[in-house]
C-alpha cells in the first residue's frame, strides 16, 4: 500500500513537472503542444463574409464588413488617420475592405490597418 501512495506520488510530480514544461499544455482532452492548443478552430475561416461600401462626409467612401449580414466593422473613414473623410473611390474602399476580410479570415482580431498597410495598396493620394 504504502509503495503505491509513493508510485501515485512520483507520477504526479512528473506529470505535473512535464506540464509545466515549454512547448506543452493540459486540456479536456490530456497533455498536448503548445502548437496544438494553439491550433483551436478559427470561427472566421469559413464565415459569410461580406462588405458593403458606404458614402462617407465629402464625396468620399468608406466601408462595412459584415459577418453573416450582421455589422462586425463599420470604417466611414480612413483607418489610422484623423479626419471624418473616406477614401476618394469606391475601389480604395474595397481594397481596404477586403484586406481587412482577410486579416478577419485569419483569425487576425481586431483586424487593424497600419499606413504602412494602406501605403502598399496605393489607397493614398
Amino acid at each position: 500500500m504504502r509503495n503505491n501512495k509513493r508510485t501515485a506520488a512520483i507520477f504526479l510530480a512528473v506529470l505535473i513537472i512535464f506540464a509545466l514544461s515549454p512547448g506543452t499544455s493540459i486540456s479536456a482532452n490530456g497533455i498536448a503542444g503548445k502548437e496544438e492548443a494553439k491550433q483551436k478552430k478559427n470561427p472566421y475561416a469559413n464565415a459569410e463574409i461580406t462588405t458593403k461600401i458606404i458614402p462617407a462626409p465629402n464625396k468620399t467612401f468608406g466601408y462595412d464588413i459584415l459577418l453573416y449580414g450582421k455589422p462586425l466593422v463599420h470604417q466611414p473613414n480612413i483607418p489610422g488617420l484623423p479626419g471624418k473623410e473616406g477614401f476618394t473611390t469606391k475601389e480604395r474602399a474595397k481594397t481596404v475592405a477586403e484586406f481587412v476580410v482577410k486579416k478577419i479570415r485569419n483569425n487576425e482580431m481586431p483586424p487593424t490597418v497600419t499606413i504602412e498597410d494602406l501605403n502598399k495598396m496605393g489607397v493614398l493620394k
